[in-house]
């Protein structure tokens, strides 16, 4: 009998996790007869949930769109399939794989995945188990941090303009500086902040005096920045709440603070009241006087009055009853009104409170929900390009600006998404500006399912072969696209591995 296996694990430090699994699969497909035809993979993946995991929704895509030449997956354990905090969202990824006709064995479980009532009761049972094991496990995480974050060391977040991380030894010596992205690889070792180059701390401290000295708000000094060529610390140009981000962050005067906001399990972002904050006073050097600093605070304490939600929400609704419509610019040209920022941060984005003061016509949200649902599956669908290269020997770096990948410092791919509508005709339909203004070497449309929710299939094509296309795509498209449909990006993980496949050449 012809079989896949899934592997998975959750660091990238389980350096024999994957094999111990693959390992233990064998013995177990060399005693149940079973010839393992196809392997899937999530390395460094956490199990909490389906985002960033291309291993198992590949495995998904090819088992319900009838690219499964297997009829059983075989998984190491409950836990490997994943840690999902609903029982019942682990139960309907198995669920789809048994419609489509696919079994998932569990080699290392003590019972067989038979649909037995005892079987559903223990696979219940460990699903729960799971679930709490990474409950536990982010709690006891979390304790350990509060305590490195009294005792002042650096535990997580961005450290802000003209500050670094340095890394020091359990007796305190310095050791490196940090850079971005780079991380303490010891469980001995802390991190603490010190000053950063001169240039940076200068700009801080300009920032600082053009708000409280020359009573400049916060736009002009991005301007000012701005115009002089200045970038802020992600390298990029100023703009309001980065300015902001600068004049209320408190390690500039050596104070530590932590647990501002969460994620805790891989949930949506939740900003915390200040009395959940863990703090450390006078825990760096500071590079901003702290009378300076307080000054700050109370020009924004008196430019933006702290409001309740539902004040927030108030004032944003008489603000559309006298203008008729609301954006970014209305919002925080309103002086009665907090920032755009601010309700951004507060209800989810400005579509959040739209919809609660009822301003939104329900057409216009609805293509609005999904714009933004698109933008985050082609935001993942990016990730999981470059992590599958990087896994594949190859090297993937992305422009910020075009946001475009070049694979080994050769080719570039644009990569797009279209969400599917259905003609007159019932046929369905996937149309893409991009196309038309993409400039590199290759061309990648993610092309959605009716209704939007799941990918259909990517076309993947050399800019040359539809130069000049207008941008709309259909089934039965005379320009032949059959050629250039795939059912997942491999083909541009070959081209890293120099192992061209198809039409992706």
């Amino acid at each position: 009998m012809r079989a896949a296996q899934y592997v998975r694990m959750s660091t990238e430090h389980q350096a024999y996790s994957l094999e111990n699994q693959k390992d233990a699969i064998r013995a177990y497909a060399e005693l149940m007869g079973y010839d393992i035809v196809a392997t899937y993979a999530d390395p460094g993946r956490s199990g909490l949930h389906m985002e960033g995991r291309p291993g198992l929704k590949k495995l998904l895509f090819d088992i319900e769109h009838g690219l499964a030449d297997y009829e059983t997956v075989v998984v190491y354990d409950v836990s490997r399939w994943g840690r999902f905090q609903s029982v019942d969202e682990s139960a309907s990824y198995e669920y789809r794989c048994q419609m489509a006709g696919v079994r998932i064995e569990f080699c290392a479980e003590q019972f067989a995945n038979d649909g037995t009532v005892g079987s559903d009761v223990l696979k219940s049972i460990k699903r729960s188990m799971a679930a709490e094991y990474s409950r536990m496990l982010s709690q006891r995480v979390f304790s350990g941090q509060v305590r490195m974050a009294r005792m002042g060391f650096h535990v997580g977040g961005i450290q802000g303009l003209g500050l670094r991380r340095l890394m020091v030894d359990q007796f305190g010596q310095p050791k490196l500086i940090l850079a971005r992205y780079e991380h303490k690889n010891f469980q001995t070792d802390r991190v603490i902040i010190v000053p950063g180059p001169p240039e940076e701390i200068a700009t801080v401290r300009l920032i600082f005096r053009l708000f409280v000295r020359s009573r400049k708000s916060e736009p002009q000094i991005a301007k000012y920045l701005n115009d002089r060529g200045i970038l802020n610390d992600f390298g990029r140009p100023w703009k309001t709440h980065s300015v902001r981000r600068v004049l209320t962050n408190e390690k500039y005067i050596g104070n530590n603070v932590w647990n501002r906001r969460c994620t805790k399990l891989k949930t949506k972002v939740a900003y915390n009241p200040p009395e959940q904050w863990v703090r450390a006073d006078n825990a760096f050097e500071p590079i901003i006087s702290r009378q300076l600093f307080d000054r700050a605070q109370q020009i924004l304490k008196s430019l933006y009055l702290r409001m309740s939600d539902e004040e927030m929400l108030a004032a944003l609704r008489k603000l559309h009853q006298r203008h008729g419509k609301l954006s970014w610019g209305i919002i925080n040209a309103a002086p009665e009104c907090p920032s755009a920022y601010r309700y951004s941060a507060h209800f989810g984005g400005l579509l959040g409170a739209y919809k609660l003061i009822g301003c939104l016509p329900p057409r216009k949200s609805y293509f609005i929900d999904i714009g933004a649902r698109l933008k985050a599956i082609r935001h993942g669908a990016l990730e999981d390009l470059k992590v599958a290269i990087e896994q594949a020997g190859g090297r993937a770096s992305q422009d910020p600006e075009t946001e475009n990948i070049r694979i080994n410092g050769e080719s570039t791919v644009a990569l797009a998404i279209a969400r599917c509508r259905v003609s007159h005709c019932a046929f369905p339909r996937w149309s893409s500006r991009a196309v038309r203004e993409a400039k590199s070497d290759i061309f990648v449309l993610i092309r959605m399912q009716p209704g939007n929710l799941t990918i259909r299939d990517y076309l993947i094509a050399p800019m040359n072969e539809i130069a000049g296309f207008k941008g709309d795509f259909h089934v039965n498209d005379g320009m032949k696209l059959d050629a250039f449909l795939f059912p997942s990006l491999d083909p541009l993980v070959a081209l890293a591995e120099r192992k061209f496949v198809g039409n992706a050449t």
